[in-house]
């Protein structure tokens, strides 16, 4: 079984991004092994400077690339990344295994998004869409897109 990490800069706050998530981890459970890693985001002033955000996101990037386990195949959500149909999410998937992936890393970083070296050692650099979203919905955005992928891969009518 694909075993799936996301790993998430800060926490779910709202409620129902919370109930939303858990949702979607129960559905993933007949597909693959799911965990979810937080990590704190760094901290900054209420307006930090373009050099206490790049510093921000180094340290951020340092702990997020020591959590990627080795031979993983990763996929950093970025704002410069791919968009793609899910269709073609789908596939991607479904290839992984056959790149030699039994494991894969999905990045989502905090509000200032992630830092060179972790836009570097991804695999895939993926964008949600040319819109802006709340990183906190971006992680509901990414699971259920996630188990879409897993539904076209078996023939589902979810995804219709």
């Amino acid at each position: 079984m694909l075993q799936i990490t996301l790993l998430v800069v800060g926490r779910l706050k709202e409620d129902y991004l919370r109930a939303a998530a858990a949702e979607y981890t129960k559905r993933l459970s007949a597909f693959c092994t799911l965990q979810v890693e937080e990590l704190e985001p760094a901290r900054l002033p209420d307006r930090p400077g373009e050099k206490q955000i790049a510093a921000a996101l180094e340290e951020e990037g340092r702990r997020i690339l020591a959590k990627i386990p080795a031979g993983a195949g990763v996929f950093a959500l970025c704002i410069e990344g791919k968009t793609l149909s899910s269709e073609a999410f789908a596939r991607q998937l479904a290839d992984a295994p056959l790149r030699g992936y039994s494991r894969l890393v999905f990045i989502i970083g905090g509000s200032h998004g992630l830092s060179p070296a972790v836009k570097a050692r991804a695999d895939w650099r993926l964008s949600m869409s040319p819109m802006t979203f709340p990183h906190q919905l971006a992680r509901v955005m990414l699971l259920e897109q996630v188990y879409r992928a897993f539904q076209i891969g078996r023939g589902s009518a979810y995804h219709k």
